[in-house]
């Protein structure tokens, strides 16, 4: 079976996606690993770190080898230098916190899926004209579902994504799917460790059950 190699459309299919950092190389290989055992198939790695360039290194070293259909992108990127050196890495998506024109151009000329976050609709707005697919709406616990409801009817042709405070409840889940996302990020809340945890199979079933959760 064919892979699909276009980001956007991975995310479509597959739209949990866990935002996660850790300075230690083999933690966050261990957490990719449960993440893809519970049907992860889009990951995003932050640069919210001194390690997070050797680190995403090791990740995309280790998705190359185990889980080539999946799609690994790098968050928290802010200046066109970060995206550049990300870019080479091998990032197949770059998130933004914010929306720069400049991003916007680096990212189309790699032809990398750039998801700029966006806080007003000003920022919507100019996220659309950059050329944006995909908004991350940030953070997504303070500007709540109601705001999409009543954002989303003036950018009929953008799709969205909150991240940030998303819980992993169903009554959450399908309250922003209701209000018409196309994909959630996940952070701290996926990612609690329960007490006397030994390894990762609780990250795992927990994957497992958001993926029921969203795709219903």
């Amino acid at each position: 079976m064919k892979t699909e190699t276009n980001p956007l459309k991975v995310i479509q299919e597959y739209p949990v996606i866990p935002v996660y950092y850790n300075e230690d190389a083999q933690t966050c290989i261990e957490v990719v690993k449960a993440s893809y055992a519970g049907g992860i198939r889009v990951f995003e790695f932050t640069n919210r770190g001194p390690k997070a360039p050797e680190n995403f290194k090791a990740l995309l070293a280790y998705r190359n080898e185990h889980f080539p259909d999946m799609k690994l992108g790098i968050g928290t990127i802010k200046t066109v230098a970060q995206a550049e050196a990300y870019i080479e890495l091998g990032a197949d998506f770059i998130v933004s916190p914010i929306v720069r024109a400049d991003l916007a151009e680096i990212t189309a000329l790699h032809n990398i899926l750039w998801v700029p976050g966006c806080m007003t609709p000003t920022e919507i707005n100019l996220a659309e004209e950059l050329g944006a697919p995909l908004v991350k709406l940030f953070p997504g616990d303070t500007l709540g579902i109601g705001f999409l409801k009543a954002i989303k009817p003036l950018f009929p042709n953008l799709k969205f994504m909150p991240t940030g405070g998303v819980d992993v409840n169903k009554e959450n889940i399908d309250n922003w799917l209701n209000a018409g996302v196309t994909a959630l990020g996940f952070g701290s809340k996926l990612f609690q460790q329960p007490e006397n945890a030994k390894d990762y199979n609780w990250l795992t079933e927990r994957c497992q059950l958001l993926i029921t959760l969203v795709k219903g």
